[in-house]
């Protein structure tokens, strides 16, 4: 079946990690779809990674869609317009955006404390991993409202407030999970739905690097730790995001911050290789953790649920003051 046969997809960061694998997955479900990133054959990433767009191109091809390489740097907008200009000339529709872009940015991803952290490229983190998520998503609600229609997907981190990392890695993940639900506010009215993504344990390319295994033998790192039984190849958010695609109904989830593993329960799909991991219903091992991080974690879920149930309450007295 070919649910998005006739759709135009973007994906924003199609280049590796998530974005890699909901372009393939886009793709098998029969999209076009355009994949855009900064590294291209004979320039490489600045992340020090081999991977290209073109090489996901080639994956969405295999897969059964059609697909369109475009070196784009969504950090700068004039690049970014361009980008939208040449998928209403050619296509005259754009039905679904995702946007995947800095996922995976190492300089976001150093651990630390606030009062630790290095500020010294802050600015181009914060550009690279919000802003431009921000200026994209502008310029594709203005096609889509003009069609009525369409699908705006924030690829974000954990399916709660919490995200692991920095304080900029964590301030970014968090946006990103408002910036859906903002937008879902906005866009209600032009049929147009906005939602916030997380994979599980993704076994993304730089996370096989880190565990000294290839997707072929990944259950090796396990050895190491055991949580990674449980992880997910980046194919499997993705088809998350096409399962939302082809839903008729996705309105109805605009807004709301939603997890592979639970729309897999739902939508019933299994990842490439027939497995259907589930990073919700895993018994986590935190035993290779430093307990100060644990009970670090522990005083944060705490005051999460104190901050969440305020918020609740405020929100149902502002709501009930609407007339």
């Amino acid at each position: 079946m070919r649910p998005l046969e006739g759709r135009v997809a973007l994906v924003a960061g199609a280049t590796r990690g998530a974005g890699r694998g909901v372009a393939r997955a886009l793709g098998e479900a029969g999209a076009t779809v355009y994949c855009t990133g900064r590294s291209v054959r004979g320039n490489p990433s600045p992340y020090g990674r081999p991977e290209t767009i073109e090489e996901t191109a080639a994956l969405v091809n295999d897969a059964g869609g059609v697909a369109i390489a475009v070196r784009v740097d969504h950090t700068g907008e004039s690049e970014v317009q361009a980008l939208f200009e040449r998928i209403d000339r050619d296509h005259h529709r754009l039905d679904i955006l995702v946007d995947s872009v800095a996922g995976e940015d190492p300089r976001a991803h150093r651990w630390g404390s606030f009062w630790t952290m290095d500020l010294t490229e802050g600015d181009a983190i914060l550009r690279a991993g919000l802003l431009s998520h921000i200026v994209t998503a502008k310029h594709a609600a203005t096609l889509m409202m003009r069609a009525r229609r369409g699908l705006i997907v924030e690829m974000t981190e954990s399916d709660i407030l919490l995200a692991g990392g920095n304080p900029l890695s964590q301030s970014i993940k968090l946006a990103l999970k408002g910036l859906a639900l903002n937008m879902a506010m906005e866009l209600r009215g032009y049929g147009v739905a906005a939602i916030a993504i997380t994979p599980g344990f993704l076994r993304s390319e730089s996370m096989l690097a880190r565990f000294g295994v290839t997707e072929s033998n990944w259950r090796d790192a396990g050895k190491k730790d055991r949580n990674f039984l449980e992880s997910e190849s980046p194919f499997f958010v993705g088809r998350a995001v096409a399962a939302l695609a082809a839903d008729p109904n996705v309105i109805e989830r605009s807004g709301q911050l939603c997890s592979s593993w639970e729309l897999a329960r739902e939508y019933g799909f299994n990842d490439y290789d027939g497995r259907r991991p589930d990073w919700g219903a895993l018994a986590i091992d935190f035993s290779l953790l430093p307990r100060p991080l644990v009970e670090m974690f522990r005083t944060g879920m705490q005051l999460h649920v104190k901050w969440l149930e305020r918020i609740l309450t405020r929100t149902k007295q502002f709501a009930a003051k609407l007339p």
